[in-house]
């Protein structure tokens, strides 16, 4: 997982309410267990509609995605945080999200910044008129090129995970040399569990184990 300290760009102005993972990503794409190339179908009813703001140039390839309450809703599916990061969203910032795609979106990456409705419609109107916003996970902010300073709340586990880019193999990876104590300490106190203890046929040093 790469990195994160900062977001900043353009941002989608959609504002959807209740917006479920069968929207983001439908049902039929999750027939494959690749990420790449689900950015193709992602919003693909959204697109379907002549106008639609995901597929208006002044948007293309937009970071941010600022949504309304309860954003990703419905199934627990992956495949929409997957839809998301292939597209090129890595924050989605509404009022609210399910527990599940808030999760989902963590281990893939994406941050998910809560913010009061006033703030979000003060984003939509400020992405509305092209300027960029920015997440930033250092100062816990978002901001905009008209002195607008919205500050958020995040568990502090998932921003140390996010801006060192550590998923569940990373902070497993992290603690290698703990690791690596506790299987030697092992061997010795319990010598059968491991091949190299020279147990083998039942037998531990020349005695029979019981």
């Amino acid at each position: 997982m790469q990195p994160v300290s900062a977001v900043s760009g353009q941002a989608y102005p959609w504002g959807a309410k209740n917006v479920d993972t069968d929207v983001i990503i439908p049902a039929h794409w999750l027939k494959t267990i690749s990420r790449a190339g689900l950015g193709r179908g992602a919003f693909e009813t959204v697109r379907a509609v002549p106008g639609n703001i995901f597929d208006d140039e002044r948007y293309a390839g937009s970071p941010i995605l600022i949504a309304g309450d309860n954003f990703g809703c419905g199934s627990s599916r992956e495949h929409a945080a997957w839809a998301l990061g292939d597209m090129g969203v890595k924050a989605v910032i509404a009022p609210s999200f399910s527990d599940i795609f808030s999760g989902n979106a963590f281990k893939n990456g994406i941050v998910t910044v809560v913010l009061p409705q006033e703030a979000i419609d003060r984003l939509i109107a400020v992405a509305g008129e092209g300027q960029p916003i920015t997440v930033d996970l250092e100062t816990m902010t978002v901001t905009t090129p008209y002195q607008d300073r919205f500050a958020f709340a995040l568990d502090s586990f998932r921003r140390r995970c996010l801006t060192e880019g550590l998923d569940e193999i990373g902070l497993t990876l992290a603690r290698d040399t703990q690791i690596a104590q506790f299987e030697s300490a092992m061997a010795e106190h319990r010598p059968w569990t491991e091949k190299r203890s020279g147990y083998a046929g039942g037998v531990v040093e020349g005695r029979r184990a019981s």
